[in-house]
């Protein structure tokens, strides 16, 4: 009984070990192939210098011996735009070649790749390539396309040691400056147009901010876009893989500091960043900080619109999509908007922040300062979205001069009283405006929409948003959209 015991625990040991080389001994089959996640990798729009995502994917082995990859290489050698990882193994330039890669029987690897884009090349450029495997004499490849685009590069080149970003001056004093339509216009840091500059921004121009870039405008310093309908001037991140391509919080904005003048932004499309337009205290008491006509301001981390103590007058305009407000007019100051649509139905977290708010007041300490609100008009303008009230209204004083706002013929989402003739003209309380589709952030107007000819006919802004005529003399619709 002992000796069949140990011939037994004998044979078993001799079967474990057999099994274990057998699953470990290499797969020499030459009709063997390895298995890919997927057969092509693409890339969207790369720009020089900025290099791209990383993209990945797996190499499976289904077979139960161990395969070994005898070579992965890019096929466009130490020269390739491409840069490849396998098993935490990269090419190099001066070692293009993994060489001996084994995957477990019934195991996989993952591949990383990143494509970077040479300078030198004209645009737009297709960068193609593959990535070559051998393995028991058989050859496999998995494509590799990225379209890359030539731009103008404007990086920093002033380090300040004072908290201030690290910058680059587009518009020197006393220089004016035009960024013209050939290349889009590639954003690393703070471009800042300086004291004394007028930056123009030419029709159809495409501005790509880096992270955490910005434009800022300085004391006494002009920002002139002047777009067209069929030619916006556009201000975004530079990250164009569809996974970013409405992902707010991706640059910083465009900051219109305090005592900038004269600034106009008309028709453009400013999106994806983290304050769309901030705009501080005003350099005149007549003249608007901001004119801001003909453009969406959209997908914005914080909001589209900040304005500290500053003269904002704007027409035919969209603000979106925001994390926190929509709209924050704080600290006091002077505005006016006519057929604008504010919107918020934001997705990417709990808001509980209303869309428009107003405020007149800041605190130092324990002290607060009034800061007036001299005025703030909102005509034809629709303020809606998905919570309770959309509505904040912000003041330790509502003295008349103090805090004077009027809403006159708006669709407003709120539960405060609108009772008072002062602050609301003809007001519609909580009406579902009926937008297209919010979801892609198409506010144009439904053909049941309430917003249908019930404007103020002595609201002059004769075109919409899409450039078509308003009614003349009759009812407009509310809002950036007049319905066709």
């Amino acid at each position: 009984m002992k000796l069949f015991k140990r011939l037994f625990f004998v044979i078993l040991f001799s079967f474990l070990i057999l099994s274990s080389c057998k699953k470990d001994e290499l797969l020499t089959d030459s009709s063997a192939k390895l298995e890919f996640s997927t057969d092509s990798v693409l890339f969207d729009t790369v720009f020089k210098y900025a290099g791209s995502t990383t993209k990945v994917f797996t190499i499976h082995n289904r077979y139960k011996q161990t395969m070994n990859i005898s070579k992965a290489f890019l096929a466009g050698g130490g020269s390739s735009a491409y840069k490849l990882n396998i098993d935490g193994i990269s090419t190099t330039a001066s070692a293009p070649v993994l060489q001996d890669i084994e995957i477990l029987g019934g195991d996989s690897l993952y591949v990383f790749v990143q494509v970077h884009v040479n300078p030198s090349q004209s645009a737009p450029l297709l960068i193609k390539d593959s990535i070559i495997f051998e393995i028991n004499g058989n050859i496999q490849d998995v494509k590799l396309t990225a379209i890359g685009q030539n731009v103008h590069l404007i990086k920093p080149d002033h380090f300040p040691t004072n908290g201030f970003p690290a910058y680059s001056i587009i518009g020197r004093s006393g220089f004016d400056t035009t960024l013209i339509n050939d290349l889009p216009y590639l954003v690393f840091g703070y471009a800042v147009v300086d004291s004394a500059c007028i930056l123009t921004i030419d029709a159809g121009v495409h501005m790509y901010f880096h992270n955490y870039a910005c434009l800022f405008v300085y004391k006494d310093g002009t920002l002139i876009s002047q777009g067209s309908l069929n030619n916006k001037i556009t201000f975004q991140g530079d990250r164009l893989e569809p996974d970013y391509k409405e992902l707010p919080g991706q640059w910083r904005g465009i900051w219109l500091s305090a005592l900038s003048k004269n600034n106009v932004i008309d028709w453009a499309i400013i999106k994806n960043g983290t304050i769309g337009i901030q705009s501080d205290t005003v350099s005149s008491l007549t003249a608007a900080t901001l004119k801001l006509t003909n453009t969406i301001v959209k997908n914005m981390q914080v909001a589209a619109l900040y304005g500290q103590g500053t003269r904002i007058w704007s027409n035919n305009c969209v603000f979106a999509n925001c994390g926190q407000y929509v709209a924050a007019l704080t600290i006091g100051g002077s505005y006016k908007f006519e057929h604008c649509t504010f919107a918020n139905f934001w997705t990417g977290s709990q808001r509980a922040t209303p869309i428009l708010a107003l405020n007149n007041y800041y605190s130092s300490g324990s002290t607060t300062y009034i800061r007036p609100l001299d005025s703030c008009y909102f005509g034809n303008c629709i303020i809606y979205g998905d919570i309770a009230d959309e509505l904040g209204l912000d003041s330790t004083n509502y003295a008349p001069g103090l805090f004077s706002f009027k809403f006159n013929h708006c669709i407003i989402k709120t539960n405060l009283n609108t009772n008072s003739s002062l602050h609301y003209g003809t007001v519609y309380k909580n009406n579902n405006p009926g937008f297209q589709d919010y979801s892609v952030n198409d506010y144009q107007l439904i053909s049941t929409s309430f917003a249908i000819d019930t404007g103020d006919p002595g609201i002059s802004v004769p075109k919409d948003l899409n450039d078509k005529n308003r009614p003349n003399g009759t009812f407009p619709d509310l809002g950036a959209y007049e319905f066709y």
